[in-house]
């Protein structure tokens, strides 16, 4: 039984934040930042936004390129940050971290605290899933990121049944009538690849996903001729299809890149579709899981462009860019000037014959929330945070939100304190 779907008892609650920079309309085709850039001036955009969400498309950069060397060899845990890091969690049971400080990129600090701890990871599994997908469109067009881009932006796909059921709402927004509508995703909705992706990253949506998901299956299954594939030939294809041959597909394809990257099986999989949709095609294998080890092989990798190729890692970065409201560990007020690269996900459980108690994000039975998140200061300072907690009736999106504030100013005053020290060196230098 699948219990990111089933368990009657289960609330699942995911990141509700937009993301991509907001000039990103013309090279993506995503008509939420549009009408988001055609509202920059308004009181209604102003409120909610903060001053790190402005960054130009341009902007964004990856920070570990011109040194990729081996991840291993970065997460070597630094003595005297680890005891920082440690001292931010005096009751260590139920949390698992992984922190790397890349504000000096020739001398990271890195510091982990349960780092091979296994959780349930859902919603950070979708980036799994936007690995898969920009890993299947690099076989079609290897050498040229331009056709790669046109694909996404003007391939256009249908739901169908693939994008049932989910109670999380997508942005739906006519241009011409500057209307924008937040609904579930229905039937005969047909966006572009690249706003299917959005809608999984930034609201995130479980049947976007799972729509985004099938489309990588159809470029592996298809190669080519998926340029020019119809909804008529894509749905006769699964209709055909033996169910347990295209479960092993599927399942390895979403995996396979991960591995890729060293991260092993028991570090972070991905076993089923995130709605049910998809059960009359394929089934589930494996299980999912997440570790902080594993997810700050990702993330780190990412800075050095290592996810498929440079200019993938850049394109899973910027759609992990924040440029909407601000939640969870995001929500901390030290963040607000700061660039923030963010997916966050919930998964929690109440038992009502318990006298513990019990509520949204503070479930008695599991409390899952899992927040992951690269951020940059404007004064250079950057880390990557990989942050997984199941802390029973405690509410765990206003926990992370402090430990995010906690875990930002230490790092922020290790960096200045070392600043400082250089600064005196050089003075001493020039008395001598």
């Amino acid at each position: 039984m699948n219990i990111l779907r089933y368990s009657i008892s289960v609330s699942i609650v995911l990141i509700l934040a937009l993301l991509y920079p907001i000039d990103g309309y013309q090279s993506t085709g995503i008509k939420r930042l549009k009408r988001l850039e055609k509202t920059l001036d308004s009181t209604l955009v102003e409120r909610y936004l903060k001053p790190g969400s402005f960054k130009k498309n341009d902007e964004v950069n990856l920070w570990l390129c011109e040194d990729t060397q081996p991840v291993d060899s970065l997460m070597v845990v630094d003595k005297e940050f680890q005891a920082k890091m440690r001292r931010l969690f005096p009751n260590s049971s139920g949390y698992g971290i992984a922190v790397m400080d890349i504000t000096n990129i020739n001398n990271p600090k890195y510091a982990q605290l349960n780092e091979n701890s296994g959780f349930q990871p859902g919603s950070v599994g979708k980036i799994a899933v936007a690995t898969a997908f920009f890993n299947e469109l690099r076989n079609l067009c290897p050498e040229d990121w331009s056709v790669r881009q046109r694909l996404m932006k003007n391939k256009i796909v249908q739901s169908g049944n693939w994008g049932l059921y989910d109670h999380h709402t997508i942005p739906v927004v006519d241009l011409e009538k500057d209307k924008l509508v937040k609904r579930t995703v229905v039937f005969n909705d047909q966006f572009s690849l690249y706003e299917w992706l959005d809608h999984m990253l930034s609201v995130s949506n479980n049947g976007a996903a799972s729509i985004v998901w099938r489309e990588a299956l159809l470029m592996h299954v298809f190669g080519d001729a998926y340029f020019t594939l119809t909804q008529e030939e894509a749905d006769a294809y699964f209709n055909k299809a033996d169910k347990s041959e295209l479960t092993d597909i599927a399942i390895n394809l979403v995996n396979q890149p991960l591995r890729n990257l060293g991260i092993t099986h028991d570090e972070w999989r991905l076993g089923s579709f995130f709605t049910n949709g998809p059960d009359q095609y394929l089934g589930s294998k494996g299980g999912s899981i997440g570790t902080p080890k594993g997810l700050m092989k990702f993330m780190v990798q990412l800075e050095q462009g290592c996810v498929i190729d440079e200019v993938s890692s850049l394109e899973i970065k910027k759609l992990l860019y924040m440029t909407d409201r601000r939640i969870r560990y995001a929500y901390s007020p030290q963040l607000d000037n700061a660039a923030v690269y963010f997916k966050s996900g919930s998964l929690y459980s109440c038992d009502k014959s318990k006298s513990t108690p019990c509520g949204k994000y503070m479930g008695n039975r599991y409390n899952y929330m899992n927040s992951i998140i690269t951020v940059e200061h404007e004064d250079g300072t950057n880390y990557v945070v990989c942050l997984m907690s199941n802390i029973l009736s405690k509410n765990s999106a206003g926990d992370h939100m402090y430990l995010a504030s906690a875990i930002d100013k230490t790092i922020r005053s290790i960096n200045i304190t070392s600043n400082d020290s250089q600064e005196v060196t050089i003075e001493n230098s020039d008395n001598n």
